[in-house]
């Protein structure tokens, strides 16, 4: 996928274990093979980081995604979310790195380890409002004190 494809980035509130992640990553598979808009195949590709984040991408110089094969892609993220008892769209929950590992908690506990200083301006965070693939590469593993989470402090 070229650096300027868009990406939708869909955060998990726990891991996946590792039978849900390649049964994900088959109905992914399926998925973007019928994803159409206006009836144009999209040139799609998915990526699953750290087993938490499952990350859909297009290529728009092909086709770009309206608002209906967006809307397809809530419904497909929303199987998923039932199927596997996920939570793939609650924006209130913040992930970030302790030990090289990822650890998610929700915002008020966000907020009590920024307060006591566990999470500090070099903690590295995830910033999933990145919307291209060459953001994801340089923009969305950041420390805090470059990611929009500083705004909470």
């Amino acid at each position: 996928m070229p650096p300027d494809s868009r990406i939708w980035i869909y955060q998990a509130d726990r891991k996946f274990s590792e039978k849900e992640e390649r049964e994900i990553v088959i109905k992914s598979k399926v998925f973007l093979e019928n994803w159409t808009s206006h009836n144009e195949h999209l040139k799609a590709s998915f990526d699953i980081r750290y087993g938490i984040f499952l990350i859909l991408m297009i290529d728009e110089k092909h086709a770009s995604a309206g608002g209906c094969s967006i809307d397809k892609s809530v419904h497909f993220i929303k199987q998923l979310e039932k199927e596997y008892a996920l939570n793939l769209l609650d924006r209130n929950i913040f992930a970030f790195k302790e030990d090289g590992k990822v650890r998610l908690v929700r915002r008020a506990e966000f907020e009590k380890l920024l307060e006591s200083g566990t999470i500090n301006d070099n903690t590295v965070v995830f910033n999933n409002l990145v919307q291209s693939l060459e953001l994801l590469a340089n923009a969305w593993e950041i420390p805090l004190r470059d990611s929009w989470h500083k705004q909470i402090t």
